[in-house]
C-alpha cells in the first residue's frame, strides 16, 4: 500500500522544483530526509514538507518506517498567474508567475 501527500498551488516553477525531485526518488525516506536538509535548493523545503507528510501518514497506518522510500515522485505544472510589467514608450510587458503541484508517494520494500 502507497501513501500520498500533495502540495498543491506551490509558488515555484515546475522545472526548479522538478531538479529536486529527481534526486530524491527510488530512496529510501530517512536518507531523502537527509538530502533535502542539506540541499541549496528553495525547493528543497516545499519538498521536505510533502516527504514528511507521507511519511506521517504511513506512520499512522502502522507501517513500517524503517523500509519505507520514495515510490513516486513529481512535479505537475499548476496554473500561472500573469502580471505586467511596465517598460519604457509606455509598453507593458508580461511576467509569468508560475506555479506547481508537488506530489509525492512513499510505500514499503517487500522483503
Amino acid at each position: 500500500m502507497a501513501w500520498t501527500a500533495k502540495h498543491r498551488y506551490a509558488r515555484i516553477a515546475e522545472r526548479k522544483a522538478r531538479l529536486v525531485v529527481d534526486a530524491i526518488r527510488g530512496r529510501d525516506c530517512d536518507e531523502a530526509v537527509e538530502f533535502l536538509r542539506f540541499t541549496h535548493k528553495r525547493a528543497g523545503q516545499m519538498v521536505d514538507r510533502v516527504l514528511k507528510s507521507a511519511m506521517a501518514s504511513a506512520n499512522e497506518a502502522s507501517a513500517s518506517m524503517n523500509d519505507l522510500f520514495v515510490s513516486e515522485a513529481r512535479v505537475d505544472a499548476g496554473p500561472i498567474i500573469k502580471r505586467w510589467r511596465p517598460k519604457d514608450r509606455g509598453r507593458a510587458h508580461p511576467i509569468f508567475k508560475r506555479t506547481s503541484h508537488i506530489v509525492v508517494c512513499v510505500d514499503q520494500r517487500k522483503g
